[in-house]
């Protein structure tokens, strides 16, 4: 069980819509794809993460720092008691290896979308939907039916 490649793109989320701080025209995102060598259907199972709306993109944050410790570290410290599929934490501290403890804005919009990618893999690799695995882990299997979507109010419901 191991990563065996990390791309990252910065993709324009140009929109032209501004508020008081933000002109959305100049807006970008990275979009990030964490391959791993588990293979499901014959393709490799492979975690995405992007950041947010009002972020920009970090891609070359990524590829100074962050990726590169991934790649360096030894794959069996990156993965859970069980070597069957990736520790999220084990990662977490990993990438955040020689970084000065402080919330830093740019490094946490570049660690929290690679964040978001593992979780995805490790979901994908446990074969469940994410939001049911972390129900499981962490709330006592107790997982909310709907989710807020908007900040009107509007509700999603998955089932």
């Amino acid at each position: 069980m191991r990563i065996v490649e990390i791309r990252e793109k910065t993709v324009s989320m140009a929109s032209a819509i501004t508020n008081a701080y933000i002109d959305f025209s100049k807006m970008t995102c990275s979009v990030v794809a964490l391959i791993t060598d588990v293979v499901r259907g014959g393709r490799p199972v492979v975690g995405y993460g992007f950041n947010s709306n009002g972020r920009y993109g970090q891609g070359s944050l990524m590829r100074e720092r962050f990726f590169p410790r991934l790649r360096s570290a030894d794959p069996k410290t990156l993965v859970d008691e069980t070597g069957a599929n990736l520790d999220p934490f084990r990662i977490w501290e990993a990438l955040m290896k020689n970084e000065k403890p402080g919330g830093h804005g740019e490094r946490s919009v570049a660690v929290g979308t690679l964040d978001m990618a593992v979780w995805d893999a490790v979901a994908k690799i446990a074969g469940q939907p994410l939001y049911r695995l972390l129900a499981d882990r962490y709330r006592g299997g107790k997982a909310d039916d709907q989710v807020w979507v908007t900040p009107t109010g509007a509700r999603f419901s998955w089932f």
